[in-house]
């Protein structure tokens, strides 16, 4: 899943307003963000196998340490734990670690059967990748559904809040669009880099966030 979790931190704004759009983007894709890195540092491995799945190219044969439940309630604890420490504030802390857990979730839906629930413990999944057709049904509606929820909570506190949004908003749709249609990556290692491109989108979302407030909060 890819936008689907992206999904997920823009509608977790509406449980915890005070917490930065930055911080549930990191919150969501964090076991993402370290996948790539672990890749490169022989860590945990990932090959190139078209029609593994019809959506992903990829078998994901060893990944214990960012993609086993086990493991990813861990982090989930050590960033909820880690936002306490620096802000003080429980509700944010949960929805963060919470955030972070619930990428585990969503990719139990789409994965085949390779989603460890502790490192060498068995693999589940539920196999939605399977159907491109479903795939983008689902991730496209809970798409639509977080951005919705995000902009109940936030409004823009000048032209810079709204562009910013609707730039990062159109081009998640185009990167979900071009890993659909496009071909397989050559091999694992380019794969890898591109995907440590992914922590720019944090900054990103803490950008969008100084540019808006939370509805409700005098101008």
């Amino acid at each position: 899943m890819f936008i689907g979790h992206f999904a997920v931190g823009f509608g977790a704004k509406k449980l915890a307003p005070r917490v930065s759009l930055g911080t549930l983007i990191l919150a969501v894709e964090f076991v993402d963000f370290l996948f790539p890195l672990f890749v490169l540092l022989g860590l945990e491995a990932l090959r190139v196998d078209p029609g593994n799945t019809k959506v992903v190219p990829f078998d994901f044969f060893r990944y214990p340490f960012t993609h086993s439940l086990a493991t990813g309630i861990g982090w989930g604890l050590l960033l909820g734990l880690a936002y306490f420490a620096l802000r003080r504030n429980g509700r944010g802390a949960t929805v963060v670690g919470l955030a972070v857990v619930s990428h585990w979730v969503l990719d139990w839906i789409t994965h085949r059967p390779d989603m460890p629930l502790w490192p060498g413990g068995p693999k589940v999944g539920l196999g939605l990748w399977n159907s491109v057709a479903g795939t983008v049904a689902v991730e496209g509606a809970m798409f639509v559904l977080g951005v919705a929820l995000y902009l109940t909570v936030t409004r823009a506190r000048d032209r810079i809040g709204t562009w910013a949004l609707w730039t990062l908003v159109g081009f998640l749709v185009l990167l979900y669009a071009m890993n659909i249609a496009s071909p397989p990556p050559t091999n694992v290692e380019n794969f890898a880099w591109v995907g440590l491109a992914g922590w720019l989108f944090v900054p990103w979302g803490y950008w969008i966030d100084r540019h808006r407030e939370v509805r409700g909060t005098p101008t």
